[in-house]
């Protein structure tokens, strides 16, 4: 029933925010974004994720992660890409796609939510790199966690980004080595009617559009 009634919220805020909006499809990205972190982090095994969120400096949210290696792909496809500054406020989105050759899912499992917590600065400007790849860069540390592994691990209190993924209501850890992201300059201009940079949006919150608000609310909602 609650996803029921933010799904209708989310239909309302878009509608609010049409004359800032001029496609569909980053909306459409936004609100499933926005349905993955109540999801995910709403989940009573998600305590660790919660924690974690509280001292993040930002987040990717992932809606779908394909099994043949493909981020991107239909309507809603790819990530978004929030900061958060030292009031605890968190930005609006910057979109990104996400590829690679194989993705680590489990066998059978055809797809999967995924959110990357971003826990440092150097984190956070390594997913603002326009062509970033996870594990090539040896100076950022990505973690991955599941239920029941606590985030107090030497592993997630050493990494600059921990990601954390549900596969078919079951929490998993995937791996995304190998992974290539890449910033949508185009998806950022349509969202927000002028050409903006990736950090214009993150770090310096220069992005505005009210469909992104209940996106914002719901990550303060979990960070508290």
């Amino acid at each position: 029933m609650n996803r029921i009634l933010l799904a209708f919220t989310l239909l309302l805020s878009g509608c609010a925010g049409a004359v800032a909006q001029s496609s569909t499809e980053q909306q459409t990205l936004v609100d499933r974004s926005t349905l993955v972190v109540q999801e995910l982090l709403g989940d009573q095994n998600a305590s660790e994720a919660r924690a974690l969120l509280k001292r993040a400096k930002g987040a990717m949210v992932c809606p779908r992660i394909f099994k043949a290696g493909f981020f991107v792909g239909g309507q809603g496809g790819g990530c978004v890409l929030v900061g958060r500054n030292a009031e605890g406020a968190w930005s609006a989105p910057a979109f990104y796609s996400m590829g690679s050759g194989s993705v680590g899912l489990q066998i059978g499992v055809q797809d999967a939510e995924m959110i990357f917590i971003v826990l440092t600065e150097r984190g956070l400007q390594a997913l603002l790199d326009s062509q970033f790849k996870f594990g090539a860069d040896a100076s950022v540390a990505v973690a991955s966690i599941g239920a029941g592994v606590s985030g107090a691990t030497t592993a997630a209190l050493r990494a600059d980004i921990v990601s954390f993924a549900q596969a078919r209501g079951l929490f998993a850890g995937i791996s995304v080595e190998g992974s290539l992201l890449s910033v949508r300059s185009d998806w950022n201009a349509a969202y927000y009617g002028k050409m903006i940079g990736a950090h214009q949006i993150v770090l310096n919150m220069e992005g505005q559009n009210q469909g992104a608000v209940p996106l914002q609310e719901m990550l303060a909602r979990y960070a508290q």
